[in-house]
């Protein structure tokens, strides 16, 4: 029976899914764009100039993104797919070894050897293929994980995660720009770390404090880059 609040395979794969990708996008567009944009910055006052960077950055950070998740998830599925494909072959083929493999694994699992047996006799009975992707393989036939969705969530999430610098950035005015930049993108990845803790169910100062120090990192290196080639041009 299940609890309130506790998480369970069938929602949470699909959960997780979402969240990976959309954490890490929304998480790479705040950071990436705004180390492009501070450094941009570092190196010119061209209000143009910057908004360029980052909007540039903005749509190749989301295409490359999405297309990284695309194949990711792709070559995931694919695997998943050849297994489940080989799994069907071996109960077509040898039905009554498979039983026995699968009431090993109960068996594994600190079951008796009878009521293993048993278990996997009513299983297969039910739905061996199922039954042997569950158990043998961690895989439910009916919930594979989908790069379209993937995709999508890392296109979107990069995206406006990216425009928290772009606009911080741009907006102000030329003595105003990095420190608004700076504070608008820490409290974005603090935001981040927040719903990645709260949905994930993981520690939230942590995955704050991981946010932040990579943003903070992120943000000094490249300003300072570009005051070096700001300096060094001209």
């Amino acid at each position: 029976m299940a609890h309130p609040g506790e998480p369970h395979h069938d929602d949470l794969a699909g959960r997780l899914n979402w969240l990976r990708a959309g954490v890490l996008g929304a998480n790479d567009g705040i950071v990436s764009t705004a180390g492009l944009v501070v450094g941009v910055a570092g190196a010119t006052t061209d209000r143009t100039a910057i908004l360029a960077a980052g909007v540039a950055g903005l749509v190749a950070g989301s295409l490359s993104m999405a297309g990284g998740e695309y194949v990711s998830v792709s070559t995931q599925r694919d695997t998943e797919q050849a297994a489940l494909d080989k799994e069907r072959r071996e109960l077509r083929d040898m039905p009554a070894e498979e039983e026995r493999e699968l009431a090993g694994i109960y068996q594994e699992q600190g079951l008796s050897a009878e009521l293993a047996a048993q278990v996997a006799a009513e299983l297969t009975e039910k739905d061996a293929f199922r039954a042997h992707a569950q158990a043998e393989l961690q895989i439910d036939p009916d919930n594979l994980t989908s790069p379209w969705q993937a995709a999508w969530a890392s296109l979107v999430s990069f995206a406006l995660g990216a425009l928290v610098p772009v606009v911080a950035i741009t907006a102000p005015p030329t003595s105003w720009r990095v420190w608004t930049c700076v504070v608008s993108v820490l409290l974005g990845l603090v935001a981040t770390g927040l719903v990645s803790a709260r949905l994930g169910g993981g520690e939230p100062r942590r995955a704050v404090a991981r946010n932040v120090l990579m943003g903070a990192t992120t943000m000094v290196v490249t300003y300072y880059i570009g005051v070096l080639f700001g300096v060094t041009v001209g």
